[in-house]
């Protein structure tokens, strides 16, 4: 992949409520998220980036089954969007792509590790992410962080 027959279009809010994250940490989910979206993209396309604050309007069954998190309703969060105009992923994929040593990349696209690691550190971190994708189309990994 050629770095130049891919477009970057960065749309961040930089009025945003601070979040707690461990910087070294994010830098990695962000570079993992940024190496698939290019890999998904051999012969180019565009790579959009997003943050904006949102407020949790209510409890939803997605946060109400997360009482370990710090999400509550009515509370404002962080978003980051990583979309990319790639290949996509099937939803077959979707389901496995955050176990290990899972790859659709064959033997020389890598380890099936940095979406492993991404899992764990959105995890780690109490947040969300969610992964919307149509073959042909691309993939937007939107990622939640809590207060």
């Amino acid at each position: 992949v050629k770095l130049e027959s891919i477009k970057f279009v960065k749309q961040l809010n930089t009025d945003l409520p601070l979040v707690s994250v461990d910087k070294g940490k994010m830098e990695q989910v962000f570079l993992n998220l940024f190496l698939n979206a290019i890999q998904a993209m051999p012969k180019g396309g565009t790579l959009f980036i997003r943050s904006y604050a949102t407020q949790l309007a209510k409890s939803s069954e997605q946060t109400e089954t997360r009482t370990k998190d710090s999400f509550k309703p009515r509370e404002k969060a962080v978003v980051v969007e990583i979309e990319d105009t790639g290949i996509g992923i099937s939803q077959e994929d979707i389901e496995r792509i955050f176990d290990p040593f899972y790859t659709t990349k064959g033997p020389r696209g890598g380890t099936g590790l940095g979406l492993t690691v991404t899992g764990n550190i959105i995890k780690m971190h109490k947040a969300l992410m969610e992964i919307e994708s149509k073959l042909g189309k691309g993939t937007k990994f939107i990622i939640t962080l809590p207060p």
